[in-house]
């Protein structure tokens, strides 16, 4: 029996708080990024403790390029410093572009769903919810469509395919990458991606 003295959001609640669509409450609930009992009505009930850490999380790690611009990438990488070269190469690129550093599958759905990116970057090898997993739930969303994703990994090919594989088409580049390669494929991106 729950005490009367714990706090729940509902979906739509929970939804305005963090700045995102119901249906992006639906999938963090069903990916398990976001804690979560149904009444016996069948509506979600959302702990407002969860609601919180989450948006803690989401001002703690989202790093911003120079003033709001229409293209978002979001980075997932559970190396500091990794994290920290990517941060400093997009602030001296000054692409058009904001982009946000999450540091592990579970952040990376988080941001994904919030800021629906032109872009992800992600490792996947990272303690928690791996790449694979969040590439994996990212496919089977119906409600969010990342419009392109490349993975930078120390795995090789025969570690990939022992890991179950990645979906046909993504893009997989070896560790260290040149950032000097990545710029470019950025560039394309936002070009691709206009509005």
């Amino acid at each position: 029996m729950l005490k009367s003295n714990f706090s729940f959001y509902t979906s739509r609640e929970a939804a305005n708080k963090l700045g995102v669509s119901i249906t992006t409450i639906q999938l963090w609930v069903e990916s398990g990024a976001l804690p979560a009992w149904k009444t016996a009505g069948g509506h979600r009930r959302i702990p407002s403790e969860a609601v919180e850490t989450i948006l803690a999380k989401q001002q703690s790690t989202a790093v911003q390029g120079r003033g709001a611009h229409a293209h978002s990438v979001v980075i997932v990488e559970d190396e500091p410093v990794q994290r920290e070269m990517y941060r400093i190469k997009f602030s001296e690129w000054d692409l058009p572009v904001n982009f946000y550093l999450a540091q592990d599958g579970f952040e990376g759905l988080l941001m994904i769903g919030k800021h629906v990116p032109d872009l992800v970057i992600s490792d996947l090898s990272m303690p928690g919810m791996d790449g694979f997993e969040m590439i994996k739930r990212l496919i089977e969303s119906k409600e969010i469509r990342v419009p392109a994703l490349i993975v930078v990994t120390a795995l090789n090919a025969r570690e990939i395919e022992a890991s179950g594989g990645l979906p046909e088409g993504i893009p997989v580049y070896s560790k260290p990458l040149s950032l000097g390669v990545l710029k470019p494929i950025v560039e394309k991106t936002i070009q691709h991606n206009r509005h």
